[in-house]
C-alpha cells in the first residue's frame, strides 16, 4: 500500500522526455514495436521449468509491464537485474493472444532525485527501502559497473 504518490510520478516527466511508455499505454500498441518501459521491480521469477528465462514485473503509476529476459542477456546482466529497485527495459513488444509483455534488450537502473532506492533481502524475495541521500554512493560504481545503459 503506498500512502503518497506512486515512486515513477516523480519522474514520468523525465521518462516521457526520453521516450518511455506507461504500462497503461502498451495494450493500444502494436505487436513488435520497439519500446521502453519503467518501473519499480516487483517480482523476478526465474523458475527452473523456465530454461534460465527471467520475468520481471515492472510497476509504474498506471498499472503494471511484463518483461522476459532470455538467458544469455540476463548472464551478462545478472547484478543489475537483481539489484536495481527501479528499472528501465528497452525492447520490441510483444503480444500474443492478449498477453503482453516486452523482451528486454537494454537494462538502465533509475534512480530518484538525490534519494537511492535499496532493496532488502535476498534472491526474489526482495522489499524497497529508502536508501541514502547521495546518489552518488550507488552499489554499481562501487562494483565497477558501468551506469547507465546496459545493452544486451
Amino acid at each position: 500500500v503506498t500512502v503518497g504518490p506512486h515512486l515513477m510520478r516523480y519522474l514520468r516527466a523525465e521518462l516521457r522526455r526520453a521516450g518511455v511508455v506507461r504500462a497503461c499505454d502498451l495494450g493500444k500498441m502494436s505487436d513488435g514495436r520497439w519500446v521502453k518501459v519503467a518501473g519499480l521491480v516487483i517480482v523476478r521469477q526465474r523458475p527452473g521449468t523456465a530454461k534460465g528465462f527471467c520475468f520481471i514485473t515492472l510497476e509504474d503509476e498506471t498499472g503494471v509491464s511484463n518483461v522476459v529476459v532470455v538467458p544469455d542477456l540476463f548472464q551478462r546482466h545478472r547484478a543489475l537485474i537483481h539489484g536495481a529497485a527501479l528499472l528501465q527495459v528497452e525492447g520490441p513488444l510483444q503480444v500474443v493472444e492478449g498477453v503482453i509483455h516486452v523482451r528486454a534488450r537494454r537494462f538502465r537502473e533509475l534512480e530518484l532525485p538525490n534519494r537511492v532506492i535499496r532493496q532488502r533481502g535476498g534472491g526474489y524475495r526482495m522489499r524497497v527501502v529508502p536508501g541514502e541521500r547521495d546518489c552518488r554512493k550507488s552499489r554499481y560504481r562501487c562494483s565497477g559497473m558501468k551506469r547507465g545503459d546496459m545493452e544486451g
